[in-house]
């Protein structure tokens, strides 16, 4: 079956009070659906002794933390296991909440900031697992050889976001604060990357595969979220769909798995195609994509979304006295 590529361009203000304004709407338009997307089964179990299906619609972005959903449906992994991904890709995080602000997808590829920016607005959204994303930090500037050169420097990203955390959790961990750098406001990844190759910015924080082009580019790597070891990547889920789904969301992560294991026993000949198309590596760079080593679902460490949780109250998104079990389901990792 052929994912649904959703292309759709949105317009949002940045900052605080647009990200706000969006996560209160959410609430309304979950109100106001009749049901969860893709609610009901689709279909009787067929002659070959399939089990029913029920459809869970997920909000993905192309990057590497979506390769093992989208695996998991292409072979088939999802029907085995009793449901059906319906899955929705988005060019950008923008994308990917107007969609769900519109009641269109039920689980959405998030991060850690996003979570407290939707449970300030009154928005019961949980985290059912971490995902295994990344984000790195490039310069074109030959005088950055580290985090530390960049005192003084322009790093472009977009605020208010998992970017802009990674970023400051970067500094910190380089005795820097977000107070002794530039910060200039991007949110269009692509566009983060051409100011970066024309010499505009000193740093970027980039996901792949603009990483991989990056580097392709000429760009020099500075860190990244793994050797930081940040991970503000989760899949979430609305309580109510929580409730509703719960044994189709277990469905899901145990075709997470099997893709994982698929992986690990044939050739990334057998799939890179399939990663080129859907996650929007450019064909020429084939032989320079480098697939993580993927391992079993699992759930968030509660150390890391507290950071998170605390990093956003000292932004001013989060108000409330949330914590990580606050935010965390155990629908599927008791």
């Amino acid at each position: 079956m052929k994912i649904d590529q959703t292309r759709k361009k949105a317009s949002w203000g940045t900052g605080r009070v647009g990200l706000m304004l969006l996560t209160a709407a959410i609430g309304a338009a979950l109100a106001g659906c009749g049901g969860p997307p893709g609610a009901g089964t689709a279909g009787a179990a067929d002659a070959a002794g399939q089990p029913d299906t029920e459809t869970i619609t997920l909000g993905l972005l192309p990057s590497i933390d979506a390769i093992p959903f989208i695996v998991a449906h292409e072979q088939g992994f999802d029907k085995q296991q009793g449901v059906n991904l319906d899955i929705q890709t988005f060019k950008s995080a923008k994308d990917r909440d107007v969609a769900f602000q519109a009641g269109k997808v039920e689980g959405l590829s998030a991060d850690l900031v996003a979570i407290s920016v939707y449970n300030e607005a009154g928005q019961d959204v949980k985290i059912t697992s971490t995902t295994f994303g990344e984000f790195d930090l490039l310069t074109g500037n030959t005088d950055v050889a580290s985090v530390s050169d960049l005192k003084g420097k322009t790093v472009i990203l977009s605020k208010n976001t998992s970017t802009e955390y990674t970023m400051a959790m970067m500094l910190e961990q380089a005795g820097l604060t977000e107070n002794e750098v530039t910060i200039t406001e991007v949110p269009q990844i692509p566009t983060r990357l051409e100011l970066l190759k024309n010499g505009k910015a000193d740093a970027a924080v980039l996901p792949q595969p603009f990483v991989t082009m990056g580097r392709e580019a000429g760009l020099a790597v500075l860190g990244s979220t793994r050797t930081a070891k940040i991970n503000p990547f989760v899949l979430a889920f609305p309580q109510g769909v929580i409730d509703a789904k719960g044994e189709a969301i277990r469905g899901m992560y145990a075709a997470y798995d099997q893709a994982v294991d698929y992986m690990k026993n044939h050739d990334q000949s057998e799939y890179i195609d399939l990663i080129i198309e859907e996650v929007g590596y450019p064909d020429t760079l084939k032989d320079q994509i480098e697939v993580p080593e993927y391992v079993p679902a699992s759930q968030a460490d509660p150390e890391q979304v507290n950071s998170a949780l605390d990093w956003a109250r000292e932004k001013g998104l989060l108000k409330r006295d949330i914590q990580a079990a606050d935010v965390m389901s155990d629908v599927q990792f008791k």
